[in-house]
């Protein structure tokens, strides 16, 4: 963008401003607008009926107030737990506690590694996150930005992930979400991902049917977050212990 804030994040200022979620969508999208942004563009980023404003966070963005982020209007977030075989997030177990005493549902995620077992990055998140009814449904983020510098070949991945999403949906008896990345999703055509509820990432631009969670900006500021923060749009029914994705089903 050229140090130039997003319309995205001009979006999320102006909802901010007029008390969050308490403000139509839409109508601080067109303020946004007439502050500079894109026509078409921003509108297309404004939340539909049924949708959520949320975040997704890691140790990047360090210490967070959680009840203010639940003030500016974001009705849930993702919280990195896990990568690989053997790493935690070092913010893990503070954002979910202070998550939690927000009220904010939340879910965590765990980042893939091209160089680990699958079933050893399984037995890493289950033992890092606790059980606790009511959580969203877990994450697995597949990129190769940010990865080892392994690439199987598909078939072995596939094996690979289907033993990770066995184990991890039994353990935790709900669908795993799919952040699939584009790059990832470029080099390995695996139609077995598609079975699940996708997280995509589409700057402003609304992605084509069939998607859960739309990663929309990833330079929003949002009230109690140093800095930028990976704004989300869910279709998700946040009612505890309750989700709009598909019940859990044993993987073939």
């Amino acid at each position: 963008m050229g140090g130039m804030e997003s319309a995205l994040s001009r979006l999320a200022q102006a909802a901010s401003a007029a008390g969050g979620a308490r403000r139509d969508a839409l109508e601080a999208a067109r303020e946004a607008l007439a502050a500079g942004g894109p026509r078409g563009v921003v509108e297309e980023a404004a939340k539909a009926d049924g949708e959520r404003y949320g975040v997704d966070v890691s140790n990047h963005q360090g210490e967070i107030d959680w009840d203010r982020v639940a003030g500016d209007g974001m009705e849930f977030a993702y919280i990195k737990a896990t990568e690989g075989g053997d790493f935690v997030d070092r913010q893990f177990a503070v954002n979910w506690s202070g998550a939690s005493r927000a009220d904010l549902p939340h879910g965590a995620y765990h980042f893939w590694s091209l160089c680990t077992p699958g079933i050893a990055q399984a037995h890493n998140f289950l033992r890092t996150v606790p059980p606790q009814p009511g959580e969203l449904p877990p994450a697995l983020d597949l990129e190769l930005s940010g990865n080892c510098h392994r690439r199987p070949g598909a078939r072995t991945l596939a094996a690979q992930l289907r033993s990770y999403l066995r184990l991890v949906q039994h353990r935790m008896r709900q669908p795993v979400v799919i952040y699939l990345g584009h790059d990832f999703a470029d080099r390995y055509h695996l139609r077995m991902l598609y079975h699940h509820p996708l997280w995509l990432r589409q700057i402003l631009r609304r992605p084509p049917r069939g998607w859960a969670i739309w990663q929309v900006d990833g330079n929003a500021h949002i009230d109690g977050i140093n800095g930028d923060v990976d704004l989300d749009v869910g279709r998700l029914n946040l009612i505890p212990g309750q989700s709009s994705f598909t019940p859990y089903r044993r993987l073939r």
